[in-house]
């Protein structure tokens, strides 16, 4: 199976030490985001997990963790997009996460290495022209270090229109002429731009709208054949696989302005006071009215091992 770490906050860039704990005894409890007394136990052993799947800004604490990480699969998801402390307060310089993707990449594999360059906005500041020259000068310091460049749009979630509220939506014109030269710009350096969430609208040029999170690209990092489950978590405008994510929303301490996963800083940094590294639990404890409940869990590898990938 898959694990997710990234969809609800930033684990290696806040919680490494805790994810160090869980991987050394070997599992973990999640509180349902919609159900906080019922917790899901995922055991955390490469007999069934085949492959973590990491979203990160800032992934260099995970680094002194990697030889806990050999036995298992693992896919990255860099975000690196160059804006200032303005939009993205707490997220280090990008020549600093540019050479933690160079790290990890070396430890890894380019096949399971994928830089995000998201979500896109516009303002006086953050101009088209600002981008495709920013886009460019990224891609360019990762080339060889991956294959894949993820981009989107900014949504404007009830989260985001509550912290960011001058942020408008993208018109498609300019969607498709920035979609059609980071396409270009992505191909110049190696890489297959993937637009994340945004139909098929850049298909026309070039561009892979299946998803980024998709079984061919997991398939991919592992160099084997997988049967995923035929109830995978997916949305509707892609084939991403979305489930088993051992994060918790209001936990990210980056505090990026456009963020969809945190409803405010006070919520964050109250939850942060009751982070406890050894706890099985991301933030807290169990409780007496906590039912824990252990997931099903196999391993999805079908012993396919293939050289198309290598």
């Amino acid at each position: 199976m898959i694990i997710q770490t990234g969809s609800r906050t930033d684990i290696p860039a806040f919680y490494a030490d805790w994810f160090a704990n869980r991987l050394r005894e070997g599992f973990v409890y999640v509180r349902n985001p919609y159900n906080m007394t019922y917790v899901t136990k995922y055991v955390l052993h490469p007999f069934v997990v085949d492959l973590f799947s990491f979203c990160s800004k800032n992934p260099e604490p995970m680094l002194k963790y990697l030889d806990l990480l050999r036995p298992y699969g693992t896919y990255w998801y860099v975000t690196i997009t160059g804006f200032g402390r303005d939009i993205e307060p707490n997220v280090p310089d990008t020549a600093q996460v540019i050479e933690t993707f160079k790290k990890l990449s070396e430890f890894a594999g380019v096949d399971s290495m994928g830089w995000r360059y998201d979500p896109i906005f516009l303002d006086e500041k953050y101009t088209v022209g600002y981008h495709l020259e920013k886009f460019a000068e990224i891609a360019k310091a990762l080339e060889g270090y991956t294959e894949t460049a993820v981009i989107s749009f900014i949504d404007l979630y009830q989260k985001v229109k509550k912290n960011f509220p001058e942020a408008k939506t993208i018109e498609k014109k300019d969607r498709l002429y920035l979609g059609e030269n980071m396409v270009k710009i992505a191909a110049e350096h190696g890489m297959t731009l993937r637009p994340c969430g945004e139909g098929n609208e850049l298909e026309q040029f070039g561009a892979d709208c299946s998803g980024c999170m998709t079984q061919e690209i997991f398939e991919k990092a592992v160099h084997n054949t997988m049967a995923f489950p035929k109830n995978k978590n997916t949305r509707a405008i892609c084939d991403c696989f979305l489930g088993n994510d051992i994060g918790m929303y209001n936990t990210c301490l980056h505090m990026c302005r456009y963020c969809y996963a945190n409803y405010d800083e006070q919520t964050v940094r109250n939850n942060r006071k009751n982070h406890d590294p050894k706890s099985p639990l991301l933030i807290g404890n169990i409780r007496p009215e906590d039912e824990i409940h252990q997931a099903v869990q196999e391993s999805w590898i079908d012993g396919q091992l293939t050289f198309d990938f290598l």
